[in-house]
Parts: C-alpha cells; structure tokens; sequence
C-alpha cells in the first residue's frame, strides 16, 4: 500500500460514520465545504489575535468539513465535476486564509523572519498543489509526496495547540519543498520519454 492509498484507507475509517450522520442533515457537499472555509476564516482571526490553542482546535474542526465533503458527495451519488473543482478551489483559500491570520500576527509583533517563513511556506504549498494540477492537466496522475494538505493542516494545527509554531513552521518549510520535490521528480519521471 502505497501513501496516498493508506492516506485514503484512513480517510474512509475517520468518515465513514460521520458521513452518515451528515447524509441526515440534507446539507449539500457544496455548503459542506463552504462551512469548512468559513471555519477556516474564523480559525485565522483568532490565530491573528493571538489565540494559538483555540485557532488550532478551529483548525482541526475545519479539517473535519474537508474530510467530510468528497465523502458526503460519494455516500449521498451528488459527485459532480464542479463540485470537485469547487473543493480545490475552497482548499487553496483556506489554507491561504489560515497562513494569512499567521501573517498577521506576525506582523503585528513585528517580527520580520517569520513573516518571511510563512511566505515561502504558503509559495511551496500553492507549488504542491499546482504541480498536481498541472501534471493531471498532462495526463499523469500526481498523488506522491510525504505533506500533501491533511499532513500540512494537522501540523500547523499541532504547532498551534502546543504553542509551538516556530518549529512547526521549519517542519512545514522543510517537508513542504521535498514535497515539491517529490512531485517534480515524478512528473519529471513520468515524462521523460517524450
């Protein structure tokens, strides 16, 4: 079982039960994932004013909406070619909005390097998800590297319900760009032969 079959298989496991409870509701997989970027927006005030544990448990419960939808979606037979692209989309925004409540309180506090950090850090998340994007538009599918978005969400989480963001900014630097890596090799690989 390769990464991005385990990160499935477990995904399945976490929602499965939720999933059906949410298929009661009537909510859409649409509004479903629409709930989980405001949770996101929420999630970046409140890290911006400085309330790192309450923006990471906002974090993890965002995270939550965004296990949820795709599955909704197949569970209840509403998958739809808009409503993956609106997921991605909704996905790019909320991992921006959650870096940009960082940014803020960074620059609130004055404090340069880590204003720069968590820039190259949101660079290098936009970078994984674009060089999927790009190599599926190639026709290659692009599932590879070690901190696709869940991984990138439940660390930045973790960093901020054990107060303990700096560090978790190199982690999320460093295992960003070999992501990045990652993925260019394989596509790199992959097409070699033309």
């Amino acid at each position: 079982m390769n990464l991005a079959e385990f990160r499935e298989a477990a995904s399945r496991r976490i929602t499965g039960p939720i999933v059906k409870v949410f298929s009661k509701t009537g909510l859409s997989p649409n509004t479903v994932t629409l709930l989980g970027l405001l949770v996101n927006v929420a999630a970046a005030c409140v890290i911006a004013t400085g309330h790192l544990f309450a923006g990471g448990v906002l974090v993890l419960f965002s995270g939550l909406f965004d296990l949820i939808d795709g599955a909704l979606a197949r569970f209840s037979g509403q998958t739809s070619r808009f409503g993956a692209f609106l997921d991605s989309t909704v996905d790019r925004l909320s991992e921006a909005v959650l870096f940009l409540g960082l940014l803020i309180l960074y620059v609130m506090e004055g404090s340069t390097f880590e204003v720069l950090l968590v820039f190259v850090i949101l660079v290098g998340c936009f970078l994984v998800s674009y060089i999927r994007a790009r190599a599926e538009g190639l026709g290659i599918s692009c599932r590879v590297g070690l901190f696709t978005r869940p991984e990138r969400v439940i660390v930045l989480a973790l960093g901020l319900l054990l107060n303990q963001v700096f560090i978790i900014l190199w982690v999320l630097l460093a295992f960003t760009y070999v992501t990045v890596a990652q993925r260019l090799f394989y596509v790199w690989q992959r097409t070699k032969v033309d």
